[in-house]
């Protein structure tokens, strides 16, 4: 199965673990970009709570911007800045050192393209969960698409967990915050490491 998606930026635990089923993952290019969605903005859970990390971006044609053209904002520092939120995360959790390098060797690649940024997070990914997927991006924005799953919904601004149940495991800030579901995959690599991959099926 081809599975069409919308670009993610450390996307769900929901988001990958409907790339699980496919045989190729299709990320659409051709969409008019729309603000405030999983596209540039993921969650992790910090000692303060729920956090939203968003990668400032710059539209070059307005609200009539395609994705593919959507360039980062180099005006902010939001790589450091990230990463330093990700480590605060998750400097205490169980397999924090061990897949660390991987991502922080991510954050200090230029960055240029939204989509470049997120398809190299999406690689690290993949290749730390074991996952073999092709990756692929669209030539065209087709409407209804065939020979493929339409699944570009599932990037919009709400967080849904596309059909997938996942149960409930001890995140680094347990004690002092309910647990929080559906979070940026990095939230689950960091908390169950190799099991990771399990938790997904």
């Amino acid at each position: 199965m081809i599975v069409l998606r919308s670009t993610a930026y450390l996307p769900p635990i929901s988001y990958i673990a409907g790339c699980l089923h496919a045989q190729e993952i299709v990320v659409e290019r051709f969409e008019t970009y729309p603000k405030q969605t999983l596209r540039n903005r993921c969650r992790i859970l910090g000692p303060n709570g729920l956090q939203v990390l968003s990668i400032p971006v710059l539209k070059v044609h307005g609200n009539h911007t395609l994705t593919r053209d959507i360039r980062v904002s180099d005006t902010l520092p939001w790589q450091r800045s990230h990463w330093r939120s990700i480590e605060t995360a998750y400097n205490n959790s169980p397999f924090f050192l061990y897949y660390k390098d991987e991502f922080e060797n991510a954050f200090k690649q230029p960055a240029d393209l939204l989509l470049d940024i997120n398809a190299h997070l999406l690689q690290t990914v993949f290749s730390i969960l074991n996952i073999n997927m092709k990756i692929s991006f669209t030539e065209d924005f087709l409407k209804n698409p065939e020979g493929m799953e339409d699944q570009r919904h599932f990037s919009g601004t709400e967080y849904s967990t596309a059909g997938f149940d996942g149960q409930p495991y001890t995140q680094v800030f347990s004690p002092k915050h309910d647990f929080i579901p559906d979070l940026s995959i990095i939230d689950l690599i960091f908390n169950l490491g190799p099991e990771a991959s399990g938790y997904l099926v």
